[in-house]
């Protein structure tokens, strides 16, 4: 099943879904495996895999000079995306960006993808390389997440990106996009940023998945106004509970959201991140009860370094929808 149609199946319960990190290289899988372990209670609706482009490190050499290189910190996406789903029998989505990627690669991610049966996508630009002060494209890759867009419809159509027919098309994907409450950091306007949203459900995209935010008001102002304009795929909001006292000008500024005001407020009051991390429990179960409480069935949680936090975040959720309570 496509998550659209996961979303669509059964509108009368509520559903988690969750984004993880693939390890870093070298250290094996038993970590995110104790992870995926303590989530799967949750009965997850799907569990998307991230991926990061190549960076630059640099090296000191002997003779005092630095030699610059590029090195992949989080490979295997795809291979932690089959090994989830075969091990956990719970529907998968991997990241496939535009960033660090040229056509060709992308073109043999979703070979790769289609011969371990894994149809479900989130397509994005992805962030800018960090030595960068804009977005570079890749050379022979792309520039935007249409672009990208164009590549997966051309290949669900049974050509690869030069034209040239495939032999044996396999099952086509599927696949949804990001969208952004509080407005993509490089857009000009929330208008023009909202147009792109359209544009991409009018290329097939059959879901969005919100960045994280922790004023339910815009996420609220959001979906209303992709309405009126039209967008009328899932826009599911995605959560993430605050863990720590220095996340109060970090997320801001990593993020581009805002810190509403009453949580500001009491976490200034904090003295311990352990009390940071309570505060940030609680504010994502208030978050999510009012989701429920607008109608919202499907919640998106961010996973990293906050792993402990959104377990207890949904058995509370659960609990209390065991209970009747919102």
């Amino acid at each position: 099943m496509t998550v659209a149609e996961l979303i669509n199946s059964d509108t009368s319960s509520r559903h988690f879904s969750f984004e993880v990190l693939p390890p870093l290289k070298g250290t094996g899988t038993e970590r995110l495996f104790a992870t995926i372990g303590k989530l799967r209670e949750f009965d997850p609706l799907f569990i998307n895999i991230t991926t990061h482009h190549s960076e630059f490190v640099y090296k000191q050499l002997d003779n005092g000079l630095l030699e610059r290189s590029r090195v992949r910190r989080r490979p295997g996406t795809i291979a932690i995306a089959a090994a989830i789903q075969n091990r956990f029998g719970i529907p998968v989505m991997p990241h496939v960006i535009c960033s660090g990627a040229t056509v060709e690669d992308i073109e043999y991610e979703l070979l790769d993808l289609q011969f371990l049966g894994i149809s479900n996508l989130l397509l994005l630009r992805g962030d800018k390389a960090r030595e960068d002060k804009f977005f570079t494209p890749t050379p022979g890759g792309h520039a935007h997440t249409t672009d990208l867009i164009g590549q997966v419809r051309q290949f669900n159509a049974g050509f690869f990106a030069d034209g040239s027919p495939i032999k044996s098309p396999g099952q086509p994907f599927n696949f949804g996009v990001a969208c952004y409450p509080e407005k993509h950091e490089e857009a000009p306007n929330m208008e023009m940023d909202m147009q792109r949203l359209k544009e991409k459900q009018d290329m097939g995209a059959g879901f969005a998945v919100t960045q994280l935010f922790y004023d339910n008001s815009k996420y609220f102002d959001f979906v209303d106004k992709a309405r009126r304009m039209g967008i009328t795929i899932p826009i599911i909001p995605g959560i993430k509970p605050f863990a720590k006292l220095s996340q109060l000008t970090v997320v801001p500024k990593i993020f581009h959201c805002d810190i509403p005001e009453a949580l500001a407020r009491e976490a200034v009051k904090c003295s311990t991140d352990e009390e940071a991390r309570m505060l940030g429990v609680d504010w994502a179960e208030h978050q999510c009860r009012e989701l429920y409480a607008h109608g919202v069935k499907n919640i998106h949680f961010y996973t990293v370094s906050a792993v402990d936090s959104v377990v207890e975040v949904a058995r509370r959720l659960m609990a209390g929808q065991a209970s009747g309570r919102m």
